[in-house]
Formats: structure tokens, sequence, C-alpha cells
């Protein structure tokens, strides 16, 4: 039974750790808006650490979110950042306390490792939204909707798409985060079961060969003919290529799922961009697909 941690209230404590990347800059103005929502915060010793490109050591950035997951009082940890690390550390965490009470995590990109871990191992949900890195350039839709899921007020995302969806209605788990992590956590515990999932993908500084690759993988390993539906968010700030790929990341993935059957949108607003709506992994979550016109409603 997947697990929903409690929704915060009014002077709950939130820690703010950076399991993957350090920090160029102080994030000032993300601790007073998370401070205006009614939260105290921690700040972990991760957020002012640093050793070559990360937070601190492998060792400091475990012992970090360790302490914030054992530590009853908290009760939800977000990601400063997201770059790379997240994986170099997820086997050194012990998850005993955090099971017996489950808290929110929250963040994107690079913690697609830890998001997918909690719920492939502990079936417990979490949330893909804006991290303090990005919150000083964040629509005030995505960091509203970070804060009504943290309050668990109701959610329902509706945009317009750009690229011609594939019509269509589809109920069921939510999935997903950063495509080329998804890939990097296939075959371990990390990875989440696909299976009559809705599945949504972002990526960002790719090239799109390597997009058709991950994807290709995805594929050829019978992910993608599993699920319910597909959403695809954004995939942004492409690498340039000496000579062109001639496909689209929004062309490429049609390509592989067009035999199939189950909704697809395109252009969905998550992923390394402004308006990154918050996601919430694990939850049953219902799927409305028109031409050009997209909702997403959490139940």
């Amino acid at each position: 039974m997947i697990k929903q941690p409690p929704y915060l209230k009014n002077n709950d404590k939130i820690a703010i750790v950076c399991p993957a990347k350090k920090l160029p800059n102080a994030i000032n103005e993300a601790i007073d808006i998370l401070k205006d929502w009614g939260l105290q915060v921690e700040i972990g010793k991760t957020v002012s650490g640093s050793h070559h490109q990360f937070a601190g050591t492998d060792e400091l950035r475990a012992a970090d979110l360790q302490q914030y997951l054992d530590d009853p009082s908290i009760k939800a940890i977000i990601a400063g950042r997201g770059g790379y690390g997240t994986l170099r550390i997820i086997d050194d965490l012990d998850f005993t306390a955090f099971e017996k009470n489950p808290k929110w995590l929250i963040g994107f990109s690079d913690i697609t490792v830890l998001l997918s871990h909690v719920f492939a191992v502990l079936e417990t949900q979490s949330i893909h939204a804006q991290m303090p890195y990005t919150f000083d350039t964040s629509s005030a839709e995505a960091l509203t909707s970070l804060k009504n899921t943290l309050f668990g007020h109701s959610i329902v995302h509706t945009y317009e798409s750009q690229f011609k969806n594939r019509e269509g209605n589809a109920e069921g788990v939510l999935i997903g985060g950063n495509l080329s992590l998804l890939i990097a956590v296939q075959g371990s515990v990390s990875e989440m079961d696909y299976t009559d999932k809705i599945l949504f993908l972002e990526e960002v500084s790719e090239h799109e060969y390597s997009i058709d690759r991950m994807m290709r993988i995805l594929k050829r390993n019978g992910k993608l003919n599993q699920l319910k539906g597909l959403i695809i968010g954004a995939f942004n700030d492409l690498g340039e290529e000496s000579i062109p790929f001639g496909q689209t990341p929004e062309e490429i993935i049609w390509e592989l799922v067009k035999e199939y059957d189950y909704p697809v949108c395109f252009n969905f607003p998550t992923g390394h961009i402004d308006d990154n709506r918050a996601m919430v992994v694990g939850r049953n979550v219902a799927l409305q697909v028109n031409k050009l016109n997209v909702e997403l409603k959490f139940l």
C-alpha cells in the first residue's frame, strides 16, 4: 500500500540539505519564502558545504541527509539544488526511521534518484518540485503548487501544449522525473515499477541523440508499452549538434510511442523551467488530454 507522509501545518519544521552539487550563492530569499509559509527552517551543513563540485564529501552529504531522515521533529526535507551526486550516497542511507515516520522529500533533477528510491523501496510518496536554488526565478504558479501540495490543498494542473497531443483519459499512479536519472537507476533497487503507471519525464542540456538513446532504452526494457499515460515536460537547453540530428525531443518521443494507445501530452509545465509545477510521485492522478489542452488532477 502506498504511504503518504502527513501534510504540513503551521509551525512545522522543514530541513534544507544539498545531497548533490554545491550552492553557488546564498538562498536567503527561499528561506524567507518558506518562513512566510509558516514553517520553521533548519539549515543542513551541506547548504554551505563544498568539496570539488559537491556540497561536501560523500560522507558529509550522506550524514547531513541522514540526520534529518532520522529526526522526528522534521516534517519535510527539501534539496537545495540538484546537479549530480545523489547516486553516490543513496546506498549509504538508512531509511529505518523514515519508514516508521515518513516525511515529504522534495526536489527535482538529480533528486530524482531519491524520489525514485523511496517509492521503489518504501512505497512512499514524494514531491518533484522547485528547490531553494530555483525559487528566485520560479513562477508564482510553481511555488504555489508546492505550498498547496505540502499543506494538503487540492492540486489541478492545466495548460495548453504547443505540440499535438494524443487525446485520451487515464487514471493511475504517477511516477517519473529526470530522464537520465531514471535511466541511471534502472536495474537497481531504486528503479520504480512502470506497470500501469502514468509516467512524466523531463530533461535538460542533453543532445537529441542522447534523448533518442535513453528513450530507446526505456522502450527496449519494456517500460513504454506498460504505461497508462505519458506526460512529457520540458526538454530544454539542448546541446548543439555539429550535424543536425533531424528530430526534436517531441518528435523522437512520439515516434517511439505512436504505436500505443494511451494518452500522451507534451510541453507539460515540469522540469528545468521557471514554471516547474509540483508533481506528487506515487499519487493517484486523473489525466485528461485533448489535442492541445491538458488537465492533470491529483486525487
